[in-house]
């Protein structure tokens, strides 16, 4: 993970300068060197306890015994030992058991542990289900849930999904009702009584901790007593496995909430993945079925609670994407360094008696080597530049903590989507250089891959981050959040036309951002949304083409002088603007027509 490290040093400190923000009030106590620990921290446990273990939880994949769920050993000793390092609180504050840190170094630090083992590494649900309690609970759901999860003692998860209903959340299925006369005045909140299924929860039942915190989104009743349709009645519940007291103390009481089966994956085998009953009878509370519920801030208001939620997820799993791209990255090229085959073009290749060179020499494996570093170094800088908005939306000024918000809204979905797209391609070519050792269990590669291919989908689909980009966030407040991210952009331009070497950069950067705005305005033309978001994720892409053309701009400018690590980044510029960057005209011409071609196929003639 060396080469990881010095990859990391150089964005955090060279290019965003976080050694600087200890100039802030809340991070007054830190330093580069508390920085460097918890790196140092971080890199070892991930070494130690998770690396290690990566096959062994993709081959022995959770299991049902006796209605409990049964991991490796491994992988409780690296939750525990995940735990104990205090990253589950790391951005909390000192008083809360917290060590106060950057959100940026957070996120750096836990690369570490997508890279050894995304399986083992998936503890950014009970993260965000904690934080999203900080924001939207009540005191006492904080110090009774929140912390306990931020201890490490419990864990989270996030219930949305239904069998019958993924990204639809207006159609959910999942009921709750007050739970009789007194129910509003628990102390851990207004106590509900919820019955339904949820599907796709990750990390829905095992025995890692001692409780589990659902966050479960269900519908309430109106005035009538009917659930209110669509997305106005919904409203968000805290459904603890088992539940506890006031103080938060496990009473002994099994909750209402059963364990209907795992799901098994093409990856992330490691992780449980599970379809959970919520009141159906098999654990009746007080004689009576039903799962206890207490709600999390106001009746109806639930998604607006779970998007806190979201999309803290959504960035967390583009840095999975990115991580996974990386492991995959350095192990083919590793092996490129490593393995001989074939001889040069050219006269002195026609001699048999020379012998083979390492296929680190020849020009196509030279090309996927440096398609996957320009898709996942160009991924982690973006990855990192949301989290220094993060750190920025939280402790800068008024101005800039807004500005902040505001290009999070505008990158989350690239964030999210752009990385599980081309991190996954750069997974395929890391197969494609060990050729048909990539594709045996031999090698690690082919495990990234199948890793990798679920991110896509995760936290929301490929399609549905589309839909939120065109169809909202480049046009919420007045296109206020797409003309700040392009005044960022043109000042690299100006930046970078000054320099010889990457005006042309600058250039084409501009040229593309043009066509991205052009494309903008010709998509919403006639304001028929089933026009202007026909071809949406080839906007899409061709937004994250631009974005991700940016940051490389960004990190040339932030490489001078002749040492091999600035020389790969200014070639991965170039790679990036001569292969990748001229994609988007071809994306952004059906978006500019909006072209019905898709969305207008009959449906018998497929």
């Amino acid at each position: 993970m060396a080469d990881l490290r010095s990859t990391l040093d150089f964005l955090l400190y060279d290019w965003l300068q976080v050694d600087r923000l200890p100039e802030r009030p809340r991070f007054a106590e830190h330093s580069r060197e508390t920085f460097d620990a918890v790196l140092d921290t971080c890199e070892r446990i991930a070494r130690e306890k998770y690396a290690p273990f990566n096959r062994l939880v993709d081959t022995e994949e959770p299991r049902v015994e006796n209605d409990r769920v049964v991991q490796p050993r491994a992988t409780h000793e690296a939750r525990r030992a995940y735990a104990d390092s205090g990253m589950l609180a790391a951005a909390q504050d000192y008083e809360d058991g917290g060590m106060q840190l950057p959100y940026t170094v957070e996120a750096s630090a836990n690369a570490f542990f997508a890279m050894a083992s995304i399986s083992i590494g998936s503890n950014l649900l009970t993260t965000g289900n904690a934080n999203l309690l900080k924001v939207h609970g009540t005191p006492r759901q904080q110090a009774v849930f929140a912390a306990r999860e931020f201890a490490g003692d419990w864990a989270g998860t996030m219930a949305l999904s239904e069998p019958q209903a993924g990204s639809s959340l207006s159609d959910i299925a999942t009921r709750a009702v007050p739970d009789g006369e007194g129910s509003g005045a628990d102390p851990l909140g207004p106590r509900y009584r919820l019955t339904g299924n949820k599907m796709w929860i990750s990390s829905g039942d095992h025995e890692l901790t001692e409780n589990i915190v659902h966050l479960v989104l269900a519908k309430i009743p109106g005035p009538d007593g009917r659930p209110v349709p669509g997305t106005r009645g919904i409203s968000l519940f805290i459904v603890p496995k088992h539940l506890v007291d006031a103080d938060g103390r496990l009473t002994g009481v099994r909750n209402d909430v059963a364990l209907a089966g795992l799901n098994h994956k093409l990856g992330w085998r490691g992780t449980t993945n599970t379809l959970l009953n919520f009141g159906e009878g098999r654990y009746p509370v007080e004689g009576r079925p039903g799962a206890v519920g207490y709600l999390v801030g106001q009746p109806g208001k639930g998604l607006h609670c779970m998007f806190h939620m979201m999309n803290e997820a959504r960035i967390a799993i583009g840095m999975a994407a990115t991580m996974l791209g990386m492991a995959g990255y350095h192990a083919s090229l590793a092996y490129a360094r490593d393995r001989p085959q074939g001889r040069p073009v050219g006269p002195a290749g026609k001699d048999p008696a020379q012998p083979p060179v390492r296929i680190v020499e020849h020009a196509d494996v030279k090309r996927m080597l440096l398609a996957q570093k320009a898709y996942c170094e160009g991924a982690l800088a973006l990855e990192l530049y949301c989290a220094r908005l993060v750190d920025e939306q939280d402790t800068g000024d008024a101005a800039a903590a807004d500005e902040a918000r505001l290009l999070l809204e505008v990158l989350t979905p690239i964030a999210k989507s752009w990385p599980s797209e081309f991190c996954l391609e750069a997974n395929s070519l890391a197969i494609q250089v060990h050729g048909g050792y990539g594709y045996t269990r031999d090698f690690p590669v082919e495990q990234y891959w199948r890793d990798n291919r679920l991110n896509m989908i995760h936290e929301g689909t490929h399609g549905i981050q589309a839909l939120d980009l065109l169809g909202r966030k480049v046009t919420m407040e007045g296109g206020r959040g797409l003309m700040l991210l392009a005044g960022r952009i043109n000042a690299t331009i100006e930046r970078a036309i000054q320099q010889p070497a990457l005006a042309a950069h600058a250039n084409a950067l501009g040229a593309a951002l043009q066509q991205v705005g052009a494309a903008t305005k010709a998509a919403w033309a006639t304001d028929t949304p089933a026009e202007a978001l026909a071809n949406a994720v080839p906007y899409m892409q061709a937004f994250g083409h631009t974005v991700l053309a940016w940051i490389w701009l960004e990190l040339a400018l932030a490489s001078p002088g002749d040492a091999p690590a600035a020389v790969g980044r200014r070639t991965a510029a170039r790679y990036f603007y001569h292969y990748e960057l001229p994609r988007i005209g071809a994306w952004l011409q059906v978006v500019r027509d909006r072209d019905m071609t898709c969305a207008g196929m009959p449906e018998e003639a497929f």
